[in-house]
């Protein structure tokens, strides 16, 4: 843990300087953890900036442990992108604190977030308040399963960019929209569009991303910072079309 970074500070003055960000989301129990020297030098010679660390269900230590061997092969922050409270490591730089306002569901509004207070308070983590909206992307994920929360339709635009702006109002620093992990398809553009144009925080963009066409046409919609992470499981060649 380098507790030096400024993660949020550091996003927002790329964004300004017009720098695409981009995101590599490694879920702990989908990786392989001696594979990590090989994949993260892969990484480190992409273009992306970020390394998010995560999943919906991830067994208990998993986390920590991915995280040290990660810190090992890469100068790049690592960011938690926590499932549950047990996901909570000092290992890395910064934490996602993750309130799924596209949902009704209290424990994934509040109650897990008053649960890992206690835990917060023994790290050194930068805190990122991040309003996260689930979108329909045509299976069902397992973002879905465990909150027990449905996302939201995605021809329903209005009612996405009101609670993205409801999330805001609320103070949340980063508004990520998500179509779920192995999303058939990705947000559309005009999606992405239209949340964009009511935000003066940074966007996420992640779900269903699964080719270079993809990335740009996020990225020409509005997305200040891409996460990938199916993609990259299924196929890790996909690194050789974003070389740095």
């Amino acid at each position: 843990m380098t507790g030096q970074i400024n993660i949020y500070k550091n996003i927002v003055s790329d964004i300004a300087s017009g720098k695409q960000l981009l995101a590599v989301l490694i879920d702990p129990d989908k990786f392989f953890i001696e594979n990590a020297s090989r994949f993260i030098g892969k990484v480190n010679r992409s273009i992306a900036t970020h390394i998010f660390v995560g999943g919906s269900t991830v067994d208990a230590h998993k986390t920590e442990k991915l995280v040290v061997e990660i810190k090992k092969h890469t100068p790049l922050p690592i960011v938690l992108f926590p499932g549950d409270v047990t996901q909570i490591t000092d290992s890395a730089d910064a934490i996602l604190f993750l309130s799924l306002i596209s949902g009704r569901n209290p424990d994934y509004l509040i109650d897990k977030h008053v649960q890992a207070v206690s835990r917060l308070k023994l790290t050194n983590l930068e805190v990122i308040p991040t309003g996260y909206l689930l979108i329909e992307g045509g299976k069902r994920t397992a973002v879905e399963y465990v909150t027990h929360t449905k996302p939201m339709v995605n021809s329903a635009i209005q009612l996405i960019v009101d609670t993205a702006s409801a999330g805001q109002y609320l103070g949340m620093q980063l508004i990520y929209l998500e179509a779920g992990s192995g999303a058939e398809t990705p947000l559309s553009n005009r999606t992405i569009a239209q949340v964009k144009k009511v935000l003066h925080v940074p966007l996420i963009v992640g779900g269903g991303i699964r080719n270079k066409k993809d990335l740009e046409k996020a990225y020409g919609s509005g997305a200040d910072l891409v996460v990938i992470g199916t993609a990259f499981e299924d196929d890790e060649s996909f690194f050789d079309a974003l070389l740095a």
